[in-house]
């Protein structure tokens, strides 16, 4: 992590990553890059779906590859590049047949490091298998929810989730949430630990710099007034007035209440809720 000395208020807690260690090109791969006109919390509608995001600096999109359909053909790291569009490394990867796609970067490889999609690799960083070959205490990442569906759990910087058991055609996973969830032992994994683990730590120091990132701000509920949120009104500074916080739709939210849909589909599927709220602390 780089500081900076405080030469104005928002530079005095600012933080960045040093990326010019970690980088090895300053420009993308051409071929695998195209514009997107990004959704910024607007449906199909252009309604508001998710408050707080819009503007930010123009993005070039690069399609990184979470199919991983290339079976049996060795890979070569050419690359570690910044992405944009998500917090973790990305690298271009040139295959044995001469085919380059970009993927995410595990924490530990380098460039001209290999690694192979694979039912017989072993089972070191970057490789991916089934997880039903995996040994207990594995961490994975760019797990997929179904067989050949492509890779959709723990995608993010510094993330990992970790086998906990194999039995009866499932494989029990521990999620970076702390949540424990079976995923059919036939879904595939890549090894190891997602790039760029410090990205957790950066202070962006101004507000001017989330607004950079593409996020607006966000308003307190105590803030305004009561036909605006639950939390609203009173005479100065008030407390909420009520025993559990709202969200503005009058929902639960926050300090350790339970928020996932009582009858979710995926509900079978979550052997151990994930620790929220005051029992997370220190863990």
């Amino acid at each position: 992590m780089k500081s900076y000395k405080p030469t104005s208020p928002s530079r005095r807690n600012m933080t960045t990553n040093t990326y010019k260690n970690v980088l090895t090109v300053s420009e993308p791969y051409k071929p695998l890059t195209r514009g997107v006109k990004r959704s910024v919390g607007r449906n199909n509608q252009g309604r508001i779906t998710t408050r707080h995001k819009g503007g930010g600096h123009k993005r070039l999109y690069r399609d990184v590859d979470f199919s991983y359909n290339k079976f049996e053909i060795p890979a070569k790291i050419q690359t570690i590049e910044y992405d944009p569009n998500r917090s973790s490394f990305i690298s271009l990867v040139s295959y044995a047949d001469g085919e380059k796609r970009y993927v995410l970067t595990p924490k530990t490889l380098r460039v001209g490091d290999s690694f192979i999609i694979s039912d017989k690799a072993t089972a070191t960083p970057g490789n991916r298998l089934p997880l039903r070959l995996l040994p207990v205490g594995t961490f994975v990442y760019n797990v997929e929810v179904k067989p050949k569906g492509g890779a959709k759990i723990a995608r993010s910087a510094g993330i990992f989730a970790q086998v906990v058991a194999n039995a009866d055609g499932y494989t029990n996973l521990k999620m970076p949430s702390s949540e424990i969830r079976k995923v059919s032992e036939n879904c595939w994994a890549c090894i190891g630990t997602v790039s760029n683990e410090e990205y957790k730590l950066v202070n962006f120091g101004k507000a001017g710099r989330s607004r950079w990132k593409g996020i607006r701000p966000t308003v307190r509920g105590t803030a305004m007034n009561p036909v605006d949120h639950p939390h609203g009104g009173g005479e100065g500074r008030q407390g909420r007035g009520l025993r559990r916080a709202k969200s503005m739709w009058g929902k639960p939210t926050g300090k350790g209440q339970k928020t996932r849909t009582p009858k979710k589909y995926s509900n079978v599927f979550i052997v151990s809720r994930r620790k929220v709220g005051k029992t997370r602390k220190g863990k």
